[in-house]
């Protein structure tokens, strides 16, 4: 299988060098990553919303490793807390985090990534939007998890991601679909051991209808992130069963993949957001696209062949 391969790519600062340096690997990152700042943000976002969908954005960067880039991060947020305060967006544009940029790999991390999220999160709140934690490999999830509840004592909206592939998730599933919760569920892209993740496709897509399944018949909020329409159009099915409204779940994708299922989704009433990252660190949110989605990894080549 490619996944792994290229999860592995992602961990190699050799890698990292070498496709840094193609010349067509900006034409292909634009696809996922559509501006390095929030001035070039800013009309992507105007045009998403204009089209009737709705935004989750991430500041791409995970390499941190001293308290003082995690401040910068911290502050790369509230710089976009701001700017979304001037569009006047209200929950239609909220913010995706991940910990790790936020100094929870350091030494003290838990309370450094708490220290440094809170500011933003209650920033949020201060403009009427939200922020979702990201989910990363499995040894950081407790921290998050923790992290995820101590922030909703003040900002019940906050909400939090879980990986299908992992086999935890159906209890932390059970555990989260509670009124007021909002939690994404998506597959996982990050390579995790056969000791604690499902490594097979069927196993995965299995697992995320068990899930699933249970958010919807939960009493939270359910964010659908999944690009697979059988997958889609089985959340639509448990939705229906479980009596809920177009406004009571939602369905999330990536910027740059499946653009006309997003408006068609749109146009059917469903709630679409689009989750769109942008900033200069840019490589492994890159590759874990690649890794997600053999088609992502056929575009990349077809580019490089055709650019030469």
């Amino acid at each position: 299988m490619l996944g792994p391969v290229i999860l592995a790519a992602s961990r190699s600062d050799q890698m990292r060098r070498l496709i840094s340096a193609a010349p067509v690997t900006k034409q292909v990152v634009d696809r996922f990553i559509p501006g390095e700042t929030v001035d070039e943000i800013v009309p992507i976002v105007r045009d998403l919303t204009d089209k009737g969908l709705e935004l989750t954005m991430d500041v791409v960067g995970e390499d941190i490793t001293t308290p003082e880039q995690a401040a910068a991060a911290r502050d790369a947020y509230l710089t976009l807390v701001d700017r979304l305060k001037d569009l006047e967006l209200g929950t239609r544009a909220e913010m995706s985090i991940k910990l790790s940029m936020f100094g929870q790999a350091l030494e003290g991390g838990h309370e450094l990534a708490l220290a440094n999220v809170r500011p933003v999160v209650e920033a949020a709140a201060a403009i009427g939007t939200t922020v979702t934690l990201d989910a990363e490999d499995h040894t950081t999830l407790d921290s998050m998890f923790a992290i995820h509840e101590e922030l909703r004592k003040d900002f019940p909206q906050t909400g939090c991601v879980i990986q299908a592939y992992l086999f935890r998730t159906e209890s932390d599933a059970r555990r989260l679909a509670e009124a007021g919760s909002r939690v994404r569920l998506v597959k996982g892209a990050y390579k995790e051991p056969a000791e604690v993740a499902y490594q097979q496709k069927h196993e995965i897509d299995k697992a995320y209808v068990r899930i699933l399944r249970i958010l919807m018949e939960g009493s939270g909020y359910p964010m659908v992130g999944s690009h697979d329409p059988r997958l889609i159009s089985i959340a639509q099915e448990l939705a229906r069963r479980a009596g809920r409204k177009l406004d009571e779940y939602e369905f999330q994708m990536l910027y740059g993949i499946r653009s006309e299922e997003h408006l068609r989704l749109a146009a059917e009433g469903h709630r679409m957001r689009v989750y769109t990252a942008y900033g200069t660190d840019w490589y492994g949110y890159f590759m874990r696209r690649l890794a997600e989605k053999p088609a992502n990894l056929l575009f990349f080549a077809r580019s490089t062949l055709t650019k030469g």
